[in-house]
């Protein structure tokens, strides 16, 4: 008999753990997850890099070692972050030999006081491709309207690309042109497209939040009834739309020419709601070629219980698109809701990383004065 995440993958979707810790990498965690678990890439962000540090003792002989060199908060941060990432790479590095690059990925995310600031944003980027060194990172960059343009730069530069915070199908098809676009710089440069990678990772649950409060506000039987749908109609017709992208010319002359598809990632899929099936965004998108990115509780709660029955997103196109026109009846504002999410994304990240940064700048200070 195989396991829930045996049948999600395969099926074609990718299990990505949405956590990473030195802690995991040195306990074997990370190694056993792979092994049984089916995880196949890490992504990270400044909330779990901030949790990460805050708590247990895996750090502090690094951080007593930079202290005593006299590093800045900033410098501690990237150093000690590059080094897990770096180490997660090369534990991952066999999945990514076995998938010929498409998997055994581990994400790092650009500084969130950058998310506005395009030309600072890819600067970062490269320095962040250069300093992990490893072919199997992705380097994450917020999709938001000063982020697009980087994207286009960074993918130019052949670095491998994870666009995050993409809430609307209006901004999915931003991201996807800007990828194609770095694709054709990166081709006229010379580079190997073959060798260039991306995922879109597009937020699921934070949706239904937003959604749903709206819909308790609106109060009639009809808002009722829409509660908990908006989240995966919007994701089902972001896999639509990727379908449709990379089926036109100008996208099939690149992956004729070696270029892979920029494949959608399922973030955000832990269930916010606890009246909701703990397994809802996974269930509920399973589609070839996509990556699900989960929180270890969602990961867990999949291979004891989750129902895998096949592709749950390529047939329900039509029902997607009747619960957006049900939504924009009852008095929904999808637009902005989307746009109320992306500025609260970026908000969130910068909070948790000026966190992150409060964290480091203590234990830089608390360092054993031996060390110094």
């Amino acid at each position: 008999m195989s396991t829930p995440t045996e049948k999600l993958t395969a099926e074609g979707v990718s299990i990505w753990l949405d956590d990473l810790s030195r802690e995991r990498i040195t306990t074997g965690n990370l190694a056993d997850l792979i092994a049984n678990r089916n995880v196949t890439g890490v992504t990270t962000n400044p909330t779990i890099f901030a949790t990460a540090l805050s708590k247990g003792h895996a750090y502090e002989s690094q951080v007593a070692d930079l202290a005593s060199k006299g590093s800045s908060t900033d410098d501690a941060i990237f150093q000690v972050t590059t080094d897990d990432v770096r180490d997660a790479a090369d534990v991952f590095r066999p999945v990514y030999d076995a998938t010929n690059g498409v998997d055994g990925r581990v994400s790092i995310e650009v500084s969130p006081d950058l998310a506005h600031d395009t030309d600072a944003t890819v600067a970062q980027a490269k320095e962040l491709w250069k300093t992990v060194d490893r072919p199997n990172v992705h380097i994450k960059i917020p999709a938001t309207k000063a982020g697009l343009p980087a994207i286009t730069a960074v993918i130019a530069e052949g670095i491998s690309v994870n666009v995050t915070l993409i809430f609307s199908l209006e901004r999915y098809a931003e991201v996807i042109e800007a990828y194609l676009a770095g694709l054709e710089q990166a081709k006229a440069a010379g580079h190997d497209l073959s060798t260039i990678h991306s995922v879109a990772s597009f937020f699921v649950s934070r949706v239904d939040t937003e959604v749903d409060k709206r819909l308790a506000a609106i109060g009639t039987p009809e808002a009722e009834a829409l509660k908990s749908k908006a989240g995966v109609a919007n994701a089902r017709l972001a896999y639509e739309l990727y379908e449709k992208e990379f089926a036109t010319d100008r996208a099939k002359a690149l992956t004729d020419a070696g270029a892979n598809v920029q494949r959608p990632l399922w973030a955000s899929t832990g269930v916010k709601d606890p009246s909701l099936p703990d397994t809802l965004y996974v269930t509920e998108l399973v589609a070839p070629g996509t990556v699900n990115t989960m929180p270890e509780k969602t990961l867990e709660a999949t291979f004891d219980h989750g129902e895998i029955q096949g592709d749950t997103v390529t047939g329900n196109y039509a029902d997607a698109h009747g619960v957006f026109d049900q939504l924009a009846s009852v008095g929904v504002d999808f637009a902005d809701v989307t746009q109320v999410l992306e500025d609260e994304g970026v908000e969130k990240f910068i909070v948790s990383w000026h966190e992150l940064k409060d964290t480091v700048t203590a234990a830089l200070a608390a360092a054993p004065e031996a060390a110094r």
